[in-house]
């Protein structure tokens, strides 16, 4: 029986997986890398590139926590001036809904704020994360 790289992969993984539940040490995964063949060049480079991936996809989730809190305060702020806009207005022109004007367009401004926070695959969040990332 005959198997490409992609099964034996998926073979490996789940038999380390079935293996060893806990962590491995460098040395183990030194070890296994050489056991399949594979350089210690090699094994260095994707482990640096694998670090600087988690370290990039931590970054990020950061950052999204950061704009989520930053829309979550501007649309708290949005509720609590908006109830009191309606109040305001019912008590002195009850008969004239002027609320609405203020309500739709800081509504608007909410919107693409909310575009803008969960959008995460434009090049505008990529922009915007790498200015974040320069402020740290």
């Amino acid at each position: 029986m005959t198997y490409d790289s992609e099964d034996v992969q998926k073979i490996l993984q789940i038999a380390l997986t079935r293996r060893q539940e806990g962590e491995f040490s460098r040395e183990q995964l030194i070890e296994m890398a050489s056991e399949l063949g594979i350089s210690s060049d090699i094994l260095e480079k994707t482990e640096k590139n694998w670090l600087i991936q988690q370290e990039e996809e931590r970054s990020k989730r950061t950052f999204n926590a950061f704009r989520r809190r930053a829309f979550g305060t501007h649309f708290v702020s949005f509720i609590a001036v908006n109830l009191f806009l309606i109040l305001l207005n019912l008590i002195t022109s009850p008969s004239y809904f002027w609320v609405i004007f203020p309500i739709l367009g800081w509504g608007l401004g909410l919107f693409f704020h909310w575009w803008s926070v969960y959008q995460s695959k434009s090049e505008d969040y990529e922009i915007a994360f790498q200015k974040w990332r320069a402020k740290i």
